[in-house]
C-alpha cells in the first residue's frame, strides 16, 4: 500500500448494516482507519471528536438526510470532503450537494474499485494542495525583505520605502544599474502585498524583438498572424490579480507604449486578432537602466507613460558605491554555492576578499555572484584564495593606469567609434561571446548591443 494512502481516517455514516460492514471490511484491509456510525447525528458527534479525513455518508437515512450531515459537518471544518452516497433515483440530490461543497458522489451498489480511485485522487490533489503551499511560502521567504542582504545606508533606504509601498496598489518604477537586484526588490514587493498568493509574471523586454511586443503582453487568438495556430494569452492576462514586472521597460517602441498606456489608465485590454475587452486587475513594477527623462526629450518615450509608471520612484545603488556589503554578499554566495555543488567551501582568504574589493564590479551583484560562484567550482581546498579568482579580476585590482594616458589626440569620431569598438568586443570575449552577458557588462539593453554589432560588420 503506497505510503500516500496511509494514516488516513475515513467515516462511514449509513444505516444498513450490511453497507458499513462491507465498507468496512473492504477499506481496512487496505490499511485505512475506519469510523462507523448507524445514523447522520452520531457521524456527526464522531466528526465533532475525532480527526476524519473523509467522509462517506448515505443519502437517506432515519433521522438526518446526507444534506444536514453535510451542512453540520462543514460548520465543524469546512475542509473535510464528504462524498454522498445515493441511490440511482436521488443522483439529482447528489448533484445538488455538490454545488453546496460535497466532494463527490458514489451510486449503489458501490464500485469499490472505483471508490479506492475516489480515495486515491484525493489523497493525491491534498498532497500537491500541502506541496503547493509549501512551495508558496518558501518562495515568500526566498523573497522576504528581511533576506535581502544589506548593510549600507542607501540600500536600507530602497527596502524601508518598498516595504512601505507594498502593501499599495500603486505603480513602482525601479531604477538602477544592470545587476543591482531590481528583479530581487520587485519579487519582495510582491511576496509582502495583498498578491502575494497570486502569480507574479516577468516580461524582458529587452529580449523581444519589436513584432513580437504586442503578442507577447496583450495576447493573440488563432489566425491573428501567420503562425498563429492557437489562441494565447500574453503576459497581462497571466498577472490577473497579481504582479506584472516589466523589466528593461525603456526598451519599449513608441507604438507599443500607446497601447501600455491605455491599459494602465483602463485596466483593459485586447488580444490582438479580436476586439472584445477583457478587463483586468494588475500591479506594476517596472524596471530600467536607462535615463528614461532624456529618452523623453529625444522623443523615444511617452512622457505620460512615464508618469502613469512612476508613482513611486526606487533608486539602487550601484556595487561600488555599497561597498560594506560586499563580505556579507560573498559570504551569502559561499554558503549558497556550496551547497549547491555539494562542496566544503566556507571561507576565503583575505587576500582574495581584498582584490574583490578594490575591484569596481560594472556588473554589480550578478557579476559578484558568478564570480564567487566560479571560485566555489574551481577551489581545490575550502577556502577561496587569490590563485581561485578570474584573471581579469587581477590584472584590473593591480592596474591603476589611467586610459586617457593610451590613447592619443585625433579625430574624435573615430576614436570614440574605435573605443566603443574595442569596449564590446571586450566584453564579448570576457563573457565568451555571450550578447545578454555582455549588453550587461556594457550597461546597455541587448538590443541596442545586436544594432551596434550590426553596424560593425557592415
Amino acid at each position: 500500500m503506497s505510503n500516500l494512502l496511509q494514516n488516513f481516517n475515513i467515516l462511514i455514516i449509513d444505516d444498513e448494516e450490511s453497507q458499513r460492514t462491507l465498507l468496512n471490511d473492504f477499506l481496512t484491509k487496505k490499511g485505512f482507519k475506519i469510523f462507523t456510525a448507524a445514523n447522520g447525528t452520531d457521524g456527526v458527534d464522531i466528526c465533532q471528536n475525532n480527526k476524519i479525513d473523509l467522509v462517506l455518508t448515505d443519502y437517506q437515512m432515519p433521522d438526518i438526510t446526507g444534506e444536514e450531515v453535510l451542512e453540520k459537518i462543514q460548520l465543524i471544518n469546512p475542509l473535510i470532503p464528504i462524498v454522498i452516497i445515493t441511490a440511482f433515483g436521488t443522483i439529482q440530490n447528489a448533484v445538488r450537494l455538490m454545488q453546496k461543497n460535497a466532494y463527490n458522489y458514489l451510486t449503489k451498489p458501490i464500485d469499490l474499485l472505483e471508490l479506492l480511485e475516489l480515495i486515491r485522487n484525493l489523497k493525491e490533489t491534498q498532497f500537491l494542495i500541502k506541496e503547493n503551499e509549501l512551495i508558496k511560502q518558501t518562495l515568500r521567504e526566498k523573497y522576504s525583505f528581511d533576506l535581502i542582504i544589506s548593510n549600507s545606508r542607501e540600500m536600507e533606504e530602497v527596502i524601508n520605502t518598498a516595504g512601505r509601498v507594498a502593501k499599495s496598489k500603486a505603480p513602482v518604477l525601479l531604477r538602477g544599474e544592470s545587476g543591482t537586484g531590481k528583479e530581487l526588490i520587485a519579487r519582495a514587493i510582491h511576496s509582502s502585498s495583498d498578491r502575494a498568493e497570486k502569480p507574479f509574471v516577468v516580461v524582458n523586454c529587452a529580449a523581444l524583438p519589436e513584432t513580437l511586443f504586442e503578442s507577447e503582453l496583450f495576447g493573440f487568438e488563432k489566425g491573428a498572424f501567420t503562425g498563429a495556430i492557437s489562441s494565447r494569452v500574453g503576459k497581462f492576462e497571466e498577472a490577473d490579480k497579481g504582479t506584472l514586472f516589466i523589466d528593461e521597460v525603456g526598451d519599449i517602441p513608441l507604438s507599443i507604449q500607446v497601447k501600455l498606456l491605455r491599459t494602465l489608465q483602463f485596466g483593459e485590454i485586447q488580444r490582438l486578432g479580436n476586439n472584445k475587452i477583457i478587463k483586468l486587475d494588475v500591479r506594476i513594477i517596472s524596471a530600467t537602466n536607462r535615463k528614461l527623462e532624456q529618452m523623453i526629450q529625444n522623443n523615444e518615450f511617452r512622457e505620460d507613460l512615464f508618469y502613469r509608471l512612476n508613482v513611486v520612484s526606487l533608486t539602487l545603488p550601484p556595487l561600488k558605491n555599497r561597498k560594506l556589503d560586499i563580505p556579507m554578499l560573498v559570504k551569502h554566495f559561499i554558503e549558497y554555492y556550496s551547497n549547491l555543488n555539494n562542496k566544503k567551501v566556507t571561507n576565503i582568504s583575505s587576500e582574495a576578499l581584498d582584490t574583490i574589493m578594490k575591484y569596481e564590479f560594472p556588473g554589480n551583484i550578478r557579476e559578484l555572484e558568478n564570480l564567487i560562484q566560479r571560485s566555489v567550482v574551481l577551489t581545490r581546498d575550502n577556502t577561496i584564495k587569490v590563485e581561485d579568482l578570474p584573471n581579469y579580476l587581477l590584472s584590473k585590482s593591480n592596474n591603476k593606469n589611467n586610459i586617457l594616458d593610451e590613447i592619443e589626440i585625433g579625430d574624435l569620431n573615430e576614436k570614440v567609434d574605435n573605443l566603443e569598438k574595442t569596449l564590446i568586443f571586450k566584453a564579448l570575449e570576457e563573457t565568451n561571446g555571450n550578447q545578454t552577458k555582455a549588453a550587461e557588462l556594457l550597461n546597455i539593453s541587448e538590443r541596442t548591443l545586436r544594432y551596434k554589432l550590426s553596424k560593425l560588420k557592415k
